[in-house]
């Protein structure tokens, strides 16, 4: 399987640390949906990343659907996911509020650096901060409370997805958020990020070093 996209997206780099993860082998080609449009259009029409690519050349889309599928066919004592209703409930809890803020943090992204400056709408963007730290408020309240693990051995698809969040969030938008805000999420990404998974796929323009 190959993964299509370049590692300064926060849901390309969840797909290539959990591929590892759980075991999964794939090939990663950075290509960007600006910049390489045209060469990226020709595996994937729709030119949406992450896209995984199955050995005939099949891409599916959507970080998260692309994991259901790897946990699928994963080793069952690799899979990450919880299967009883109650840790299952709090752990897609997490996984969404952890989306959410990785949501509103692309979206603020791209409004700074996509939108010419006159046109920035501040309300808008105003309220996408609010919604961003709103998520990140639960999340720092949760790992206060019951902190997720930070190991290869155990670190679940919420704690990836936290992780991967922080580390974009601080690298993209500095100015918005600091670690002082939340510093439970600040060391949780800090230990992530210093698992072979994470090093081997770093945020940014480079590929995968599997």
């Amino acid at each position: 399987m190959k993964l299509i996209g370049m590692l300064d997206s926060p849901y390309v780099r969840r797909v290539a640390v959990s591929l590892q993860l759980l075991g999964v082998k794939f090939e990663h080609q950075s290509l960007s949906v600006f910049s390489t449009f045209d060469q990226f259009s020709k595996i994937n029409p729709v030119v949406k990343a992450p896209t995984l690519v199955d050995e005939e050349g099949a891409a599916l889309m959507d970080s998260t659907l692309i994991l259901q599928y790897a946990e699928f066919i994963a080793r069952p004592s690799a899979r990450r996911t919880p299967t009883m209703p109650t840790e299952l409930f709090r752990s897609q809890r997490l996984l969404s509020l952890a989306l959410a803020a990785c949501d509103k943090a692309v979206q603020l992204v791209y409004e700074r650096e996509l939108r010419p400056a006159e046109k920035l709408h501040r309300p808008w963007a105003d309220r996408v901060v609010l919604q961003m730290r709103a998520a990140l408020d639960v999340l720092e309240a949760e790992q206060l409370r019951q902190p997720l693990e930070a190991t290869s051995e155990a670190m679940p698809p919420p704690g990836v997805m936290m992780a991967v969040t922080w580390h974009f969030i601080r690298q993209m938008l500095p100015d918005v958020v600091a670690d002082a805000d939340y510093p439970a999420l600040a060391e949780y990404s800090h230990l992530a990020e210093a698992l072979p998974e994470f090093r081997a796929a770093p945020h940014g323009d480079g590929t995968y070093q599997g």
